[in-house]
């Protein structure tokens, strides 16, 4: 294929090559190059690339210029229904995506609306029913809002999957399905992936029509653009070589990957009380608070985001310098989307990962995935000032346990307010024998009793 320079050779609109001038975009990634094409020519398309290198725009443009002889001003929801559907698996990526449509159609009469589960329904609702022409959903809030009727998908002209091999690893299929079978027979479907496994594959052969294939890059290969590396450590001493290389690094944006929910709330509350600026991004945090930290970190106030895997393929943040994996993941896929945050768009990055003991099995399957072995260093870490004192106390307590002991538990004895309770104890037969000798001199007289009940007569 012919190399092209700049996307004046694409074919596409002058304004869209507007928005993207004023975008700052002037040259085509070869992912954009070879796509737009063969989107606009109409064809089914299953195209793979490595994340972050303009996929995005790949579909984006080719939509909103087929949609373009449709655009109008009418302020009526019938001229304005929803012809093309853009499916994602996250969120944060769903986010992205609109605001990127938005950025392409500024120049244009096209409306564009994102919907997504974490927020009320019912602040949608308005939006839909003023109707768009591009709607950026995640599966379940698209279903929620077919159920509802507050949107229907009768006339949807074509149809993109992105991050698709994502959507099949959260167990999105019978959603799909059930999306699929609501969608118009004649459409032209694009379906865009950052890995090519055996289940997409099927999934292709199963709603894409004669698709061609695109992939710009080596299935499941890493961006050579990021400096990959190991650090050998105990489980037990992850989080103070944390500390200390975000201490170390000149470094103004990090994001850390964790396992679990549970272990990004405590690293980012840890990173905190190190005078490390931190906040967390999961699944339990409802759609404002993550919005939130992620606008913050963009700003630059949150120097490290701590995420599980629900941000590793919707963040998209320009130039991001470093990724840390704090946990390696155990599908090895992960990996790849994980390390994709950074080294975008042409820029360089690091990706550093700590592998404990018994992570070294993940580790192995990551390499064989990747096809490359990950260069591995052994660092000195410097425990905390904080947790040296620590031990210093808990060691200076242990040299003196009784003193402790007594200090701590002896209770101070007070003064009772009746002196008989401050007598020291005495066995009862001798308080009695003492104390009670004479009381049985004064009562030996015995006192009189009637003669009907026995008693003594004459008395």
């Amino acid at each position: 294929m012919t190399e092209i320079v700049n996307f004046d050779a694409l074919g596409l609109a002058p304004e869209l090559l507007k928005a993207l001038t004023e975008s700052g975009y002037t040259t085509p990634t070869p992912i954009q190059a070879q796509a737009i094409p063969v989107a606009l020519a109409g064809g089914d398309l299953m195209a793979g690339a490595q994340t972050g290198t303009g996929k995005t725009a790949a579909f984006a443009l080719p939509i909103l210029q087929k949609l373009l002889p449709l655009a109008n001003a009418s302020t009526s929801p019938a001229k304005h229904p929803v012809r093309a559907l853009i499916l994602t698996p996250t969120r944060e990526l769903a986010i992205q995506v609109e605001e990127s449509v938005k950025a392409y159609a500024k120049h244009t009469q096209l409306r564009s609306l994102v919907v997504y589960g974490g927020v009320d329904i019912k602040t949608q609702t308005p939006h839909l029913k003023t109707g768009v022409e591009v709607l950026v959903a995640t599966p379940g809030r698209l279903l929620d809002h077919i159920e509802q009727k507050t949107l229907q998908l009768n006339q949807v002209q074509m149809l993109v999957l992105d991050e698709a091999d994502r959507m099949l690893d959260m167990g999105f299929m019978p959603d799909l399905k059930r999306i699929l079978a609501l969608l118009p027979k004649q459409r032209q479907n694009l379906m865009f992936s950052a890995t090519f496994s055996n289940e997409i594959k099927k999934l292709a052969d199963d709603f894409l029509s004669k698709p061609q294939l695109i992939e710009v890059a080596r299935s499941n290969a890493t961006n050579d653009n990021v400096k990959q590396k190991v650090y050998q450590v105990a489980q037990s001493d992850k989080e103070a070589l944390l500390i200390q290389l975000l201490k170390e690094v000149d470094a103004k944006q990090v994001i850390i990957f964790t396992k679990t929910k549970l272990t990004a709330s405590r690293l980012s509350r840890s990173l905190t009380r190190e005078g490390i600026s931190a906040d967390a991004i999961h699944g339990d945090k409802n759609q404002q608070e993550r919005i939130k930290a992620l606008d913050a970190f963009k700003a630059g106030t949150v120097l490290a985001l701590v995420a599980t895997d629900v941000a590793a393929r919707g963040l998209d943040i320009s130039e991001l310098p470093m990724v840390i994996n704090y946990e390696i993941p155990s599908a090895p896929e992960d990996y790849v989307h994980r390390i994709g945050r950074t080294g975008r768009a042409g820029a360089s990055g690091v990706a550093i990962s700590f592998v404990s003991d018994d992570e070294e099995k993940y580790l192995l399957e990551i390499e064989k995935l990747i096809k490359r072995q990950i260069p591995k260093e052994v660092v000195v870490i410097e425990k905390p000032t904080r947790s040296v004192r620590s031990s210093r106390t808990s060691s200076s307590h242990q040299d003196r346990p009784q003193e402790d002991s007594v200090t701590r538990r002896t209770p101070v004895k007070k003064k009772s307010a009746d002196p008989w309770f401050d007598q020291p104890y005495e066995p009862a037969g001798q308080k009695n024998h003492a104390a009670m000798t004479p009381n049985k001199s004064v009562n030996t007289k015995k006192a009189p009793v009637a003669a009907l009940l026995g008693g003594l007569a004459g008395k």
